[in-house]
């Protein structure tokens, strides 16, 4: 046999194993497959950074490292708190669930907790990749959305920020239901819809962005599933067989009873942040003043979706009017393309896309402000799915109408994606550590007083009191009113002695949170005990006693408001109301400063047994000379 005839032979034998290997890769599953661990491994590259980054003093420490019932881990009585509590001004159970699961696993290890996010975007992507996929017959457009979705440095926020765990959260059980409702609506039954309220159900109790699921679902009926039995609209070039189609009221009275677990979620989330303080009153924020700021807002995301830089952990809301020019020119903007949108209604994906984006975003628009951002990038991790699908489906279509290659399409598609990519390792290093976050802030926003009180009260901990009044004082020159700001300002300034600066910042602090009432009642009570503690040093004692009795008024049985009411009745030769005084205290919360001069007082009543008795309290601890220093300090005025 010759070489040619070898060669075919050999030919003619490797063929068939070939030809197996390839259908084997061309299969559907086995592709659907090795799209998803792309997908994962790409997440897991370019967010891998996040693993070295450490919590924040942003809600990091409410959330986790200081929130006592989530560090306890989880366990029964966790559960209880997580389903009765409006912590922070939120009332999302699963959330804090899944922080104390984190404490259980890791403790305050910060790379096990930005990990279990980073994991959750990873499963959110590939639902993304499964859900377009199953409801569009497109796979590379499918894959090529979810990519956005993986990579887009504006979903970072999500991701690096551990206290926002909700969002990642939230949108998986989103994901699930909506792959559930295609499901159900391929073959509607009852307990296939359950399945979508029940889904639906756990993203509420994770964060209670997803209350326009119901009216999205209307969008999805439209495209990509094509329920919508009406005559009178197109049918799309491509449509997916399978789902039966229905009548537009049917479809509306098919989202009641999703409709009113939104209902229920709004009633409980603004009910929970009214009690925390977080729904901000008209006053602050005029209803032109949200309005036009919802309009820029819309703009401003729509600028971040194509030109994602200068993104910040924290957009201050503005407090003034915007120029007219401005709000004229963003909603005309918003118009001009509403009506394209609405022009091109062969290519429905295009009105599902920009309609998803405007409405999902509803709820955090700002029309009802809750705290004091104008804008946050976590807001888009949702709505910017109706971007990607535009943006892909239409550039597909062009690419298709022009018969342009695959490979060629591909050029500029994997370019955009190194490019987001990049952004997004690049941008993890913001938010490394505390002063990299705050300090990155203050470099990309203007005007931003509550940067700069974070920034300050990090340097303050970490004693670099002097930089840490420079951020405080920038803070009131944007803000006068700002609480923080003028009470850090304050205890700086007690600090160093300087007494009418800081009663000037105390007051200040004390007047504007009294207006505020029950949500800044807290800064009050710790700027009335402050103001009473310096009327007390010197020597005002009829201030001092108001300040100390208006202290207890807010916090019952404040003990360094009684101890001060102690040593004013003492060194004013009234011991008997001392000793009640300190007594009081001590059942509140007992301290070795607090026995010395409880001590001392009986002493002087001829109490010696007595007296006696309690010094052996305080003789108990360990550091009892610096106790004494301390209470022979309080006693001489200091």
């Amino acid at each position: 046999m010759n070489s040619s005839s070898s060669a075919a032979a050999t030919r003619h034998v490797e063929r068939p194993e070939v030809q197996g290997f390839t259908k084997l890769f061309q299969s559907s599953r086995i592709a659907i497959l090795l799209d998803c661990l792309l997908l994962i491994a790409v997440v897991l590259a370019c967010y891998n950074p996040v693993t070295s980054n450490g919590f924040l003093n942003f809600d990091d420490d409410r959330y986790i490292t200081e929130n006592p019932h989530v560090r306890a881990g989880l366990n029964w009585p966790t559960v209880q708190w997580a389903f009765t509590t409006y912590d922070q001004g939120n009332w999302h159970p699963l959330t804090w669930l899944s922080h104390a699961l984190d404490c259980t696993l890791f403790g305050l290890n910060p790379a096990g907790h930005h990990y279990t996010s980073l994991l959750l975007h990873a499963i959110n992507a590939v639902l993304l990749f499964l859900l377009l996929r199953s409801a569009t017959e497109f796979r590379w457009r499918s894959l090529m959305v979810a990519a956005l979705f993986a990579l887009h440095p504006i979903n970072l926020e999500s991701v690096a920020w551990a206290s926002e765990r909700k969002n990642v959260l939230s949108m998986m059980f989103f994901l699930l239901a909506l792959f559930s409702y295609g499901w159900y609506a391929r073959k509607p039954r009852l307990g296939r819809y359950a399945t979508v309220a029940g889904f639906f159900a756990l993203a509420l109790l994770s964060k209670p962005q997803v209350v326009a699921f119901p009216f999205l679902l209307l969008l999805w009926d439209y495209w990509p599933l094509c329920r919508i039995e009406a005559p009178t609209i197109p049918a799309p070039a491509t449509q997916p067989a399978g789902a039966p189609k229905f009548r537009m009221t049917w479809l509306v009275a098919e989202k009641l009873p999703l409709l009113l677990l939104s209902a229920a979620s709004i009633v409980v989330t603004i009910t929970a942040q009214r009690a925390g303080g977080g729904v901000k009153t008209l006053s602050l924020y005029s209803p032109l003043l949200r309005l036009e700021t919802a309009v820029i807002s819309y703009v401003s995301y729509l600028g971040k979706a194509f030109w994602p830089v200068k993104l910040a952990g924290l957009y201050p809301h503005p407090t003034q009017l915007y120029p007219a020019w401005k709000v004229a020119a963003a909603a005309f903007l918003l118009v001009v393309i509403t009506a394209l949108v609405i022009r091109a209604r062969e290519r429905r994906y295009l009105f599902v896309g920009w309609f998803w984006f405007l409405g999902s975003l509803i709820p955090m628009i700002g029309l009802v402000q809750v705290g004091f951002q104008s804008m946050a990038d976590r807001y888009a991790y949702i709505s910017f799915i109706g971007l990607f699908l535009m943006l892909i489906w239409f550039a597909a279509d062009w690419a298709k109408a022009r018969q342009v290659s695959a490979p060629v399409a591909a050029i500029p598609a994997v370019f955009c994606l190194l490019v987001l990519g990049s952004l997004t390792y690049r941008q993890l290093g913001y938010w490394h550590d505390v002063s990299s976050f705050w300090s990155h802030t203050l470099a990309v926003t203007q005007d931003n007083y509550i940067a700069h009180d974070s920034l300050g009260d990090f340097l303050l901990t970490h004693g670099h009191a002097d930089e840490a009044a420079e951020h405080f004082r920038a803070a009131i020159a944007i803000r006068p009113d700002d609480l923080a700001a003028n009470l850090n300002l304050a205890n700086y300034e007690n600090a160093r002695g300087n007494f009418p600066a800081a009663i000037e910042h105390y007051e200040k602090v004390a007047a504007e949170s009294a207006r505020m009432g029950l949500p800044a009642a807290s800064l009050q009570a710790s700027a009335c005990l402050k103001l009473g503690t310096i009327y007390r040093r010197t020597a005002d004692f009829t201030k001092a006693t108001e300040y100390f009795e208006k202290t207890l008024l807010l916090v019952p049985n404040q003990p360094q408001a009684l101890i001060g009411l102690g040593l004013i009745a003492e060194g004013t030769d009234n011991v008997k109301e001392a000793i009640r005084d300190y007594s009081q205290a001590m059942e509140a919360e007992p301290s070795d400063v607090g026995y010395l001069l409880l001590a001392h007082a009986l002493h002087q009543e001829g109490k010696l047994d007595e007296s006696k008795a309690t010094y052996a309290l305080a003789a108990r601890s360990s550091n009892l000379a610096e106790a004494q220093k301390a209470a022979m300090a309080l006693l001489s005025g200091k």
